[in-house]
């Protein structure tokens, strides 16, 4: 069975991809690159926003037009949310829901392999990240949220939190290793809650990855900032843990952040992001902002701007606020106008673009490991390559060599096309 696979959203979606593409492959199924090679398309959906449903059913929509005869699989937060009714005009084969995804390959083998195929391949699995072009593996820990943000739908459409076992995880990792990937990050809905219910931690986690495991990088997807206890912080100072961290912030006005139902106020954001840069210098935070969120008031968002602004950010995640039917901020009182919430958001655009260009300028003239990810053959014979540094920032550079995959040390220089560029080092390739 030739099997095409695509996600839109998070870093969730794109590593339950990634273990299926595995299973996939383990079962003797081809993971083909196009969707007009595919005897089956498998879709996983994204719902965060309006704009993010918009997308799932365009994706839905040029899947099927690309290859009409494929079989169409839908699973993710849009199928969770959307009627059976809606779904079903889109001439949907198999739909499994999120409680499901775990079984999404057998469910799909089990719907559309013929009886005839064995159950089971004889040829030894190679590794479907590679022939999904990737260096980098996104492994999801954990599924589900137990806070209820007044404007977040995930939680709704992904349910109770679930983790994987630890043994489990690092067995995966070390298969990962043996593979040839050399930088796994660590997603999930809820990554902080990582053994909220098996009676774990993700500082248990992450010591365990470290002892267990060879992984040269581990880094992690999104994570709540009161998820960073004490202890949690000191794994950060082993060289293997990335100096780099997506804390969503949000709001920068503690009377909007309450409305959101977040646990982090802004004074507690301030501390948390001093010490993890005097813990690592160099330490890159990223963030996410809500513009225009229901009730913000002028001098509440002058409020949000002037933090943003006093916070190192390497980058942000700009949002307009959009409601989702079935979140506790969408029947909020005093919504801010539309065209207030867009202007906002230009502005945040601004001022988050400012920041980045200061980070940026602060690594001009130093050196970093950086992990590159693919090439590009110039009209000249050169091959151009990107990756990141350890903080997160990315970097190009050009080599006769095929570095794909390779962990190299550069000296950093000036962006162009906002890219960091990189002199490379001779013979330091690992």
């Amino acid at each position: 069975m030739r099997v095409h696979l695509s996600a839109l959203g998070c870093r969730l979606n794109e590593a339950e991809l990634e273990r299926w593409a595995t299973a996939f492959d383990k079962a003797g199924d081809h993971i083909a690159s196009s969707a007009d090679e595919a005897d089956v398309l498998v879709l996983n959906s994204c719902a965060v926003t309006r704009e993010a449903v918009a997308k799932s059913r365009r994706k839905l929509t040029r899947l099927q037009r690309e290859n009409p005869s494929a079989k169409l699989v839908l699973t993710g937060c849009w199928s969770e949310l959307e009627s059976t009714d809606a779904l079903a005009a889109h001439g949907i084969d198999l739909i499994v829901p999120n409680a499901d995804k775990e079984r999404l390959v057998p469910l799909t083998r089990s719907a559309f392999v013929d009886p005839a195929m064995p159950a089971a391949a004889t040829r030894p699995a190679e590794s479907a990240l590679f022939q999904r072009s990737r260096q980098r593996a996104f492994v999801k820990i954990q599924d589900g949220c137990r806070w209820r943000c007044t404007y977040c739908i995930v939680t709704v459409a992904r349910g109770e939190e679930r983790s994987r076992s630890m043994a489990d995880l690092v067995a995966e990792v070390n298969e990962l290793c043996a593979s040839g990937i050399k930088e796994i990050v660590l997603t999930g809905v809820h990554v902080g809650g990582y053994g909220s219910d098996i009676g774990s931690s993700l500082e248990s986690l992450v010591r365990a990855l470290l002892d267990d495991t060879d992984m040269p990088r581990i880094r992690f997807a999104s994570v709540e900032p009161w998820d960073l206890t004490p202890g949690f912080l000191s794994v950060l100072e082993n060289t293997r843990v990335m100096p780099h961290m997506h804390l969503p912030l949000q709001s920068g006005c503690n009377s909007t952040l309450k409305r959101m139902a977040r646990r982090c106020r802004t004074e507690e954001f301030d501390r948390l992001f001093s010490e993890l840069r005097e813990r690592v210098p160099g330490f890159n935070v990223t963030t996410d902002l809500i513009c225009g969120f229901p009730g913000e008031t002028d001098d509440e968002w002058q409020t949000t701007m002037d933090f943003v602004a006093s916070q190192p950010f390497g980058d942000m995640h700009v949002f307009a606020y959009s409601e989702r039917e079935g979140t506790a901020a969408a029947a909020m009182a005093n919504p801010v106008p539309v065209e207030i919430r867009k202007t906002r958001s230009r502005e945040m655009h601004a001022l988050a673009e400012r920041l980045r260009e200061a980070r940026l300028q602060q690594t001009i003239e130093t050196t970093a490991e950086v992990l590159w990810e693919r090439g590009r053959l110039k009209t000249d014979g050169m091959l151009e390559f990107s990756g990141y540094t350890p903080a997160y920032f990315r970097v190009s550079t050009r080599s006769q060599d095929d570095l794909t995959g390779e962990i190299t040390r550069v000296h950093l220089r000036r962006p162009e096309n906002g890219q960091l560029q990189g002199c490379r080092t001779p013979g330091d390739a690992r």
